[in-house]
């Protein structure tokens, strides 16, 4: 399958609901490690300020891998699937850390996250959620059928 140029509403919203059920499960094990009692509240601080980057940064690749043969129709415009693809390439072959697509017009000051060419990437809870909720937006306005 090289390109697809549209996906059924019904694949898309599976795909929304399997993300909202990872931010869900998030959501319940922080909740959880924050009501255990007898823990070293600061090192378990430490393990949540160090997981959540790594957990939202790798679903982002999710998000790309739900649609990845839509590339050469997303347009290159800087659109949220824009910015999807250029975290990928970021997070895969940069170590994290944002780089330039000069195939993609992706303009920080309008971009979801708002991240520069040499940001780390380390999104949060609330970047993922904003940045999925303007990904699948955008997958369903260009691609739902």
């Amino acid at each position: 399958m090289l390109c697809v140029n549209g996906y059924p509403h019904d694949y898309i919203d599976g795909c929304r609901s399997r993300i909202a059920s990872q931010l869900a499960a998030y959501r319940a094990l922080i909740t959880a490690a924050g009501a255990t009692r007898g823990v070293n509240s600061s090192a378990l601080a430490s393990a949540v300020d160090s997981f959540e980057p790594l957990l939202f940064s790798h679903l982002v690749l999710v998000l790309d891998g739900f649609f990845f043969h839509r590339r050469t129709l997303e347009g290159k415009d800087g659109n949220p699937a824009n910015e999807v693809r250029v975290l990928c390439n970021s997070v895969l072959q940069n170590g994290g850390v944002m780089i330039a697509d000069k195939t993609i017009k992706l303009n920080p000051a309008k971009s979801v996250l708002k991240l520069q060419v040499g940001d780390k990437i380390a999104l949060t809870e609330a970047d993922f959620a904003r940045l999925s909720k303007a990904y699948f937006a955008e997958i369903k306005s260009r691609f739902g059928k």
